[in-house]
């Protein structure tokens, strides 16, 4: 005999986490653009700091 499971139906929502990496990565290839290794390490730092 087969056991059936029942699948709960999930809400449909707006977040896209494709597009929200896309859109996180494009920010961050602004904010560095024309930065040294150093500038762009440093930069790194204080935001992975703040958290």
């Amino acid at each position: 005999m087969k056991t059936q499971t029942k699948k709960k139906k999930t809400e449909v929502t707006d977040f896209d986490p494709v597009k929200m990496m896309r859109d996180i990565r494009a920010k961050l290839t602004k904010e560095i653009l024309g930065m040294t290794y150093e500038q762009e390490k440093e930069y790194l730092k204080k935001l992975l700091a703040k958290g």
